[in-house]
């Protein structure tokens, strides 16, 4: 997925230590150390800057839908996609020690995490408060003396800020996934492997003709290629100008992906290739084809 990085090379990632994204750092690079960010775009800034190696940043969860705000950030970034990790996504119910869910008044949470909870919020009759991210509730949760309160966020939260976990399959839906994406200021790309399957992802405009997102599009069929995610988002200020987003099969060094990606480019403005790198093996699974 990603090159060795040195022993002392951060990883950034928003939200305070316990959160979703720490998780999935501690899975993908167990060794590094890692650094927490209010936001993320301090967390993709400290790659920028180079005071970080990588970023761990959410783009997308099987329930909740993709994080808006991601999409809108890429473009302005200077950085490179350089991996994915698919982290289940398993919502803690905690609160103080002690506590009974009878007690509880209100939840708070990220609102990524509360909407994956929804029902079981409603069920409970809670108020919901959104907070920047889920460790954080936990966390306020913790300091605040309140047994009234209690936070939506993983088991290495209730750990970690000695929480009492309630209910430890809090979601909706079972199988909850969050998609990452790793990002790095250099370009990192794995050499050709025939037996792996790879994902390059880029970005583009079309140009202001008529059906000219068809025709960028053909080049795909015709050479095909298997474009696995097409996201659209109006960017600045306009109404009529729309940013895409693609995901695609394969790797930037095989001829058909190179003549699809030249036929896009006769249609399209602004276009940029993220990166290239391997699928996740979440990909291949059943969960994730159905």
């Amino acid at each position: 997925m990603t090159t060795e990085l040195p022993a002392n090379a951060a990883i950034a990632f928003q939200g305070h230590r316990g959160a979703y994204s720490h998780l999935a750092c501690q899975k993908v690079f167990p060794d590094q150390p890692v650094q927490p960010c209010t936001s993320f775009v301090d967390a993709m800034r400290a790659v920028e800057n180079g005071m970080a190696a990588r970023a761990m940043i959410p783009l997308e969860n099987s329930t909740a839908g993709r994080v808006e705000e991601i999409y809108r950030l890429i473009p302005e970034m200077k950085l490179h996609l350089v991996g994915e990790h698919f982290e289940p996504v398993n919502h803690c119910l905690m609160a103080l020690p002690g506590t009974r869910i009878e007690d509880l008044k209100t939840v708070s949470s990220h609102p990524q995490a509360l909407a994956q909870c929804t029902h079981h919020i409603e069920n409970l009759g809670l108020q919901a408060e959104a907070m920047l991210d889920t460790a954080g509730a936990a966390l306020s949760v913790s300091h605040g003396g309140d047994r009234s309160r209690a936070a939506i966020a993983s088991s290495l939260a209730a750990e970690l800020y000695g929480l009492d976990i309630l209910d430890n399959q809090f979601q909706d839906v079972l199988g909850n996934t969050t998609r990452f994406i790793i990002l790095s200021g250099e370009e990192v790309r794995p050499a050709f492997d025939s037996k792996k399957a790879y994902i390059t992802s880029l970005i583009f405009r079309v140009r202001n003709i008529p059906a000219a997102l068809y025709k960028a599009l053909g080049g795909f069929a015709t050479n095909g290629v298997n474009m696995v995610k097409l996201e659209s988002y109006i960017i600045g200020t306009s109404l009529s100008a729309s940013q895409f987003h693609m995901d695609i099969e394969g790797h930037v060094d095989q001829r058909p992906l190179q003549l699809a990606i030249e036929e896009l480019g006769f249609f399209a403005e602004d276009l940029r290739i993220l990166g290239t790198y391997e699928a996740h093996p979440f990909r291949a699974s059943r969960q994730f084809r159905d």
